[in-house]
């Protein structure tokens, strides 16, 4: 679904606030603030693992078929080329809540659910798949509606993702109390009821030119964001060193339901005077000869190209590339390798938070803590990759590659914070790591919808984030997993114990992920010097006006 607001549509009547693209906004964010169970697996991991008895390699093995399902959105992304938004959101609301109340079942040891691993698996990778149907639905659609400010929109929304960790795990305290199996009952309803409420609300709009006023929009919901998140850690943080009764959950969850509800005021604000603009520009309005029939002036169309032609010859960057053209070009092949290195490697130590944690003897409460922290960094990551970048771009023609390089050789120094095992170091290494990983994003999909254009965009953007989930086998199963149980069975032996079938592997101490993670500070040293190749080869194309042509065609 799609609404012009082109000259077709100035005679006539002035549509609801609740029609605007800010509502669109508006929608997108409370349906993205509520769609991040999947950041939530290292809170509810110990339960699947001891209820199921999975040793450290198969819940490792979870992990990975959860990180496909999270970002290998190709799907999502064909779909969204021929339906409209509010089809994906659907599609992905039935897959989420059929996804996760089978694991629900299964960690509950309810009679008729006995999985097996495949199972398993196949259920949280399903689930998880979700995230990237309420991503495409309503990420791709606000960047289509404000193509101009395409950076600040992605780190805006993608800043609300963050939080969602920290979010459900405040509302599932407000709600369940610590029943920590129940969080996996709030994943599963929660994100399919606000979706299925908002997504009539999101639409691309057609023929709308940029607002004088757009950006400084933008940064009232950023202060807004902002807010919220101070208070999440605030909150975080107070209920580690005090024990919060029910009550004081409900009442703490109100004050953030405010909080994440305060947008609404900014965009009926804005709507409210955008329908007052209009309504004066309708009674000025004097049409041209021509346009009294309701005829409008043709616009001239370059010859559209059919997806299997000129594979090898694509158009110049910042075009409208077709799909294989995309896929096959030099310049996405450095960004699906750089995202394998370096968000590989941090989606392997947020993966892993409650083992790293256990493993190191820290209680259950700060670990809950260490994801909520997470989830905050992250979300400052991602508003401040998408804003920052947007402004070093805009006036100082800094290639948004760059950005990302700087951000993967931050990420080194995390994973070696957690290789040096020091004493109250994890939360630093953590929130570096959470910074990290949230900043990726907003660089990577900008970068994307920059060289390549917005007209498949959304199956380029899952494209590129189907790299994530490769280097999440590569460092999680393959290499994580196996140290571990190493190490867990050395000292077993060390102990004069031995495994029964069933038992679960459990091991102490920093050696049971230095190793792992000195390898993956070195491979994400190896995605930084990958993707400054990708800066040298986009520098002369981002000196130039890359949103010249979206002007001209408003």
């Amino acid at each position: 679904m799609t609404e012009d607001f082109s000259l077709r549509n100035l005679g006539k009547t002035p549509t609801p606030f609740f029609n605007g693209r800010w509502f669109t906004v508006f929608a997108s964010i409370l349906i993205l603030s509520v769609s991040g169970g999947t950041y939530l697996f290292g809170l509810y991991s110990q339960n699947v693992k001891s209820s199921l008895g999975y040793d450290q390699t198969t819940l490792n093995l979870l992990s990975f078929f959860k990180d496909v399902g999270a970002n290998v959105g190709i799907i999502a992304g064909l779909i969204n080329e021929v339906c409209p938004p509010w089809v994906v959101l659907l599609i992905g609301s039935l897959m989420n809540f059929s996804g996760y109340i089978y694991l629900w079942l299964a960690v509950n040891g309810d009679e008729l659910v006995k999985p097996q691993v495949w199972q398993m698996c196949l259920c949280l990778m399903i689930g998880a798949n979700s995230q990237t149907f309420t991503n495409t639905g309503a990420l791709v659609t606000c960047v289509k509606n404000f193509p101009e400010s395409r950076g600040i929109v992605i780190g805006l929304l993608k800043g609300f993702v963050g939080l969602s960790g920290a979010i459900i795990t405040q509302l599932f305290h407000a709600i369940y109390g610590n029943n920590g199996k129940s969080l996996v009952l709030l994943i599963a309803w929660l994100p399919p009821f606000v979706c299925c409420t908002l997504l009539k609300y999101v639409r691309v709009m057609k023929g709308v030119n940029r607002q004088e006023n757009e950006v400084k929009i933008f940064y009232q919901l950023l202060y807004i964001s902002l807010g919220l998140a101070g208070f999440l850690l605030m909150v975080t943080i107070l209920q580690n060193r005090v024990a919060f009764t029910l009550v004081e959950y409900r009442l703490s969850s109100c004050v953030l339901l405010l909080l994440l509800f305060a947008p609404i005021v900014v965009v009926i604000r804005e709507e409210l005077r955008i329908g007052k603009n209009r309504k004066q520009v309708l009674d000025d309005f004097t049409p041209l000869k021509g346009l009294e029939q309701g005829k409008l002036p043709s616009r001239s169309h370059g010859k559209e190209v059919l997806w299997f032609k000129n594979v090898f010859k694509p158009p110049e960057r910042g075009e409208d590339y077709t799909i294989l053209q995309a896929l096959l070009s030099i310049d996405m092949l450095i960004l699906f390798i750089t995202t394998i290195f370096g968000a590989g490697g941090t989606l392997t130590a947020i993966d892993n938070i409650g083992q790293i944690g256990k493993a190191l003897g820290y209680p259950n409460t700060s670990i809950a803590t260490f994801t909520s922290l997470v989830s905050i960094w992250g979300y400052l990551g991602r508003v401040v990759s998408g804003f920052v970048s947007e402004i070093f771009l805009t006036k100082y023609k800094v290639p948004r590659p760059l950005m990302l390089t700087f951000v993967l050789l931050l990420s080194c120094f995390g994973h070696i914070l957690i290789a040096m095992g020091v004493p109250s170091v994890l939360d630093v290494a953590l929130a570096i790591l959470g910074f990290c990983f949230g900043a990726m994003a907003p660089l990577i999909f900008s970068i994307i919808s920059e060289l390549f254009g917005l007209k498949h965009y959304a199956t380029l953007l899952n494209f590129g984030g189907a790299a994530s989930p490769i280097g999440a086998y590569v460092f999680n199963v393959r290499l994580v997993g196996h140290f571990y149980d190493k190490e867990a069975l050395r000292q077993m032996e060390v102990l004069g114990l031995f495994r029964k079938p069933g038992d679960h592997l459990t091991c102490i101490g920093i050696e049971c992920y230095r190793s792992s993670f000195l390898i993956i500070a070195a491979a994400s040293f190896v995605g930084c010097i990958v993707s400054y190749i990708l800066v040298l080869r986009t520098r002369k194309f981002y000196k130039g006006d890359i949103y010249k042509k979206f002007r001209e065609q408003a």
